[in-house]
């Protein structure tokens, strides 16, 4: 039976280890939401910081609600196998920069204690832009949220992250113990300042005399993420053994590719990722809406018109010539829609991202991606969409998306198969397709779901056009032949 992955001795020497002795180095960072992103980049990045940097950063994971990351990682001491996949080849990393994992349903005296602790200087957040609870419209707290619900209710024995963050902070303050800094990680827009609003608003709701403190105290910084990371499935695991010599529960996979962009603002110190390839700035925004527009608006629309017609990954995607026709269509439409950003190509950055989408050994699945679209796409589709109208650009792109996102509503393969929405809206969105039989009717009730289309968009009937007719095609002619008529009509 292979060995389990508990320590660092006897592994080949193709395998990379960390540059560090793990237990010299102490706790300095907590994060919430233990997934296989934040093992593929924000750990990864701290790893590599402490060997060429040092300091007490080690990381305290938390999963708000699984207690597997815990049972994968803490019989291997927090280690586990990175493996980095490009077209040229793969290698295998161990981390070590996770301390410890907990779950906040079976370890909750010690997850309250590790965001009290004076040595935890940073809490750091991937749980998905739907598990915050943030009324996209105003961007105070959405009450109908579950967790924020449960917290406004019961704020002693919070399940969400706006409920623990200000539990923890208020008893940091009790204590005499300096706030940590609340770095969000997640795809939202101006993400640091939307977790700012949403800690403030569940503040005034829950605990009115920290309000002051949140405000004026605590350090919200912007990030910029990206790294493709597709879910750790079995086959993940037996490479890893494969690699290593040793069984790795926690094992996961990802792109070569990695980008860290982060405004530098951290009252009580940080790693020092930029060693390990992070760039610290002034002002994120820029880049994020280059990210959340070309790589992740291109995303959903390959996953939404991919799945629909039976392709299971984007590599798959990018082999069917119409579909990466449309990729590069997408691509170059969203970068018209971005003003000029001092030393980035954004030509260059479109060939790079065709090149990633295509990556062989990247098993990343369009059903992943397709998920929680009314919270995904408002930022990476009719954001730019609006725009695009506003200034008099081609809106073909941007209506061929939202058209293949509301074919994908209908819960249907081409094929005929069905399947599971995965939308936090997917009440609503079931009851606003189930009598529609008609794309005017599907465009008109989708449009009317509430907080997901700027106005700009439900009122304009130049857009309304453009999204019926293509969804009109992708009704009656099928998905097929809706894409081999868009790519026909994309000039070269």
């Amino acid at each position: 039976m292979t060995q389990r992955l508990s320590n660092l001795g006897g592994l080949p020497d193709s395998v990379c280890q960390p540059g560090y002795e793990p237990t010299a180095h102490g706790v300095g960072i907590v994060h919430l939401g233990l997934g296989a992103f934040h093992k593929a980049h924000q750990a990864a990045y701290t790893d590599a910081a402490l060997g060429l940097r040092g300091g007490d950063w080690r990381i305290a994971g938390v999963s708000l609600r699984s207690a597997e990351p815990a049972a994968q990682l803490n019989p291997q001491n927090g280690l586990f196998t990175l493996i980095e996949r490009s077209a040229q080849g793969s290698r295998a990393r161990i981390m070590a920069s996770i301390a410890k994992a907990l779950c906040l349903h079976t370890d909750r005296a010690d997850v309250t204690a590790a965001l009290a602790a004076p040595e935890t200087r940073i809490v750091t957040l991937t749980v998905t832009e739907k598990g915050y609870g943030i009324d996209r419209a105003t961007g105070s707290v959405d009450p109908t949220h579950a967790a924020i619900a449960h917290d406004l209710a019961d704020p002693q024995n919070p399940v969400g992250v706006a409920g623990l963050l200000v539990q923890a902070l208020g008893a940091r303050r009790t204590a005499g113990v300096a706030p940590f800094t609340v770095l969000c990680c997640d795809n939202l827009p101006e993400n640091g300042p939307a977790i700012r609003g949403l800690l403030l608003d569940f503040a005034r709701r829950a605990a009115p005399h920290l309000l002051d403190h949140i405000s004026a105290e605590v350090a919200f910084p912007a990030t910029m993420v990206d790294r493709i990371t597709p879910a750790a499935t079995d086959d993940t695991r037996r490479a890893a053994a494969k690699m290593t010599g040793r069984h790795d529960a926690a094992a996961v996979e990802t792109e070569a590719f990695s980008q860290w962009v982060i405004e530098d603002r951290f009252p009580t110190g940080r790693p020092g990722w930029e060693s390990a390839g992070a760039l610290m700035v002034d002002d994120v925004r820029a880049y994020e809406k280059m990210k959340l527009r070309m790589l992740n608006g291109t995303h959903s629309m390959l996953a939404y018109a991919g799945f629909v017609v039976g392709l299971e990954t984007v590599a798959d995607v990018m082999l069917d010539p119409d579909l990466s026709r449309l990729v590069r269509r997408h691509l170059d439409a969203a970068a018209r829609s971005l003003s000029p950003l001092v030393g980035v190509d954004y030509d260059a950055y479109a060939d790079a991202l065709a090149e990633r989408f295509a990556n062989p050994h990247l098993r990343h699945k369009t059903y992943q991606i397709a998920m929680d679209g009314t919270e995904k796409l408002p930022q990476r589709i009719f954001a730019p969409a609006a725009e695009a109208l506003f200034s008099g650009q081609d809106l073909s792109a941007f209506a061929f998306a939202t058209a293949a996102w509301i074919r994908y509503m209908l819960c249907k393969t081409e094929a005929g198969s069905t399947y599971a929405l995965q939308d936090p809206k997917q009440d609503a969105i079931a009851e606003a397709v189930r009598h529609a039989t008609t794309a005017e009717a599907l465009v008109s009730n989708i449009m009317a779901l509430p907080g997901v289309f700027p106005e700009v968009l439900t009122t304009d009937m130049t857009w309304r056009s453009a999204l019926t007719e293509k969804l009109h095609l992708m009704l009656v002619e099928e998905m097929h032949s809706a894409i081999r008529a868009e790519a026909s009509s994309v000039t070269s």
